[in-house]
């Protein structure tokens, strides 16, 4: 079975779909793995170093994709791609099918077999090929990482023969994978920390990483069963913001979280919040990308709101991109590793398993992900 690996072309990305330790795994499985010449040099591999473990490099991004079986990437495919793939091609990768209905439409009349990563569902068995998780983990350090370099102050408490500098304050909205590395990054760095979710669940968590957790009384509020915070009651948002309000004043980072999947990212902080903060505060909005949390929070700036200096600077894990690209290597690795069948040397296309259904969305020209089905109608 050919895999064929293809470079990221978006703009700014930094990241690599797959680095040689992954391809060698592969190779090792029986995989016959092709890679786009230069697929590895934004994080400083070599084409000879794929080359090194049985991995066969061509230039002809053209040729990889109409040869292969299987294609893996990190981004979704661009539209012009999918009519190169052959009939029956296994494409693996990050796909926002939601907001991707022409991209989803035209891989089904391909007859391409497509996953969605961020579709797998939150099993143990998943964990170890949880894209989401392995990306969310980084951006969350990187968040703190921003907000100290973009607040006037240092986050540790300092005792200095010329006084003692009281340690900065940081409250973080959502406690999901990004905001739990927030919590253990800023205290790391010496920082007073708070934190708030709408699920009671996490407070354990919190209290664990030495944080205080934000009690905000909802009322009746939960999580779906793959971990996500249920979507709330006009009222409920509006005891939610007047509570964050009182947190935000007393703070000196806010960092926000909060995403609902397959939906825009809700409006948290308003632009009268901002004004109640202290001048020269930060604000970093995570999910400026979808929609944004932070009224006033733009794509890839950092702008001045209120007197409070807002980033809405994309894609975090790329940031790192080295160790995100090392971690999401290693999911798509194992995810290929899950449904190989060494004997055949193939990927064994299980449609009854659980993963299966949980992330593919198109397969034999039809749409397969019955939630998909539900939600997009």
């Amino acid at each position: 079975m050919k895999i064929a690996v293809l470079k990221e072309v978006r703009k700014g990305e930094s990241r690599v779909p797959m680095i040689p330790a992954t391809a060698e795994k592969l190779v090792k499985l029986g995989a016959e793995v092709e890679i786009e010449a230069g697929l590895g040099l934004a994080c400083r591999f070599a084409d000879a170093d794929y080359a090194a473990v049985g991995v066969k490099v061509n230039p002809d991004r053209q040729a990889l994709l109409r040869a292969a079986d299987m294609v893996l990437r990190l981004r979704k495919p661009p539209m012009d791609e999918i009519e190169l793939m052959k009939k029956g091609c296994i494409h693996v990768s990050y796909l926002d099918p939601f907001n991707e209905k022409e991209l989803v439409e035209k891989l089904r009349l391909a007859e391409v077999s497509a996953f969605s990563l961020e579709m797998l569902p939150r099993t143990t068995v998943a964990q170890k090929m949880d894209v989401l998780s392995s990306q969310a983990n980084l951006g969350g350090y990187v968040a703190v990482i921003l907000a100290a370099e973009q607040l006037d102050k240092i986050f540790p408490m300092m005792t200095t023969p010329a006084g003692t500098i009281k340690p900065a304050r940081v409250f973080i909205i959502g406690v999901g994978v990004a905001g739990l590395q927030a919590i253990a990054t800023a205290r790391r760095l010496g920082a007073r920390v708070e934190a708030f979710d709408t699920r009671p669940v996490v407070e354990e968590q919190v209290k664990s990483l030495g944080a205080k957790f934000v009690k905000i009384d909802l009322g009746e509020t939960g999580q779906t069963k793959d971990g996500y915070a249920t979507q709330l009651t006009p009222e409920q948002l509006q005891k939610q913001k007047e509570g964050m309000a009182k947190a935000c004043v007393n703070a000196d980072v806010v960092i926000t979280t909060a995403q609902l999947f397959g939906r825009p990212a809700p409006r948290i902080v308003d632009r009268a919040m901002l004004a109640r903060m202290q001048p020269g505060s930060v604000v970093v909005d995570m999910a400026v990308e979808s929609g944004g949390n932070v009224e006033g929070s733009v794509v890839d700036q950092v702008v001045e709101v209120e007197g409070v200096k807002v980033v809405g600077l994309g894609n975090l894990p790329g940031r790192v991109a080295a160790a995100a690209s090392q971690m999401y290597s290693a999911n798509l690795g194992n995810f290929v590793e899950h449904f190989w069948n060494k004997e055949a040397g193939k990927f064994n296309l299980k449609l009854e398993d659980e993963l299966v259904k949980g992330a593919l969305i198109t397969h034999a020209g039809q749409i397969f992900s019955e939630t998909y089905k539900n939600i997009v109608k």
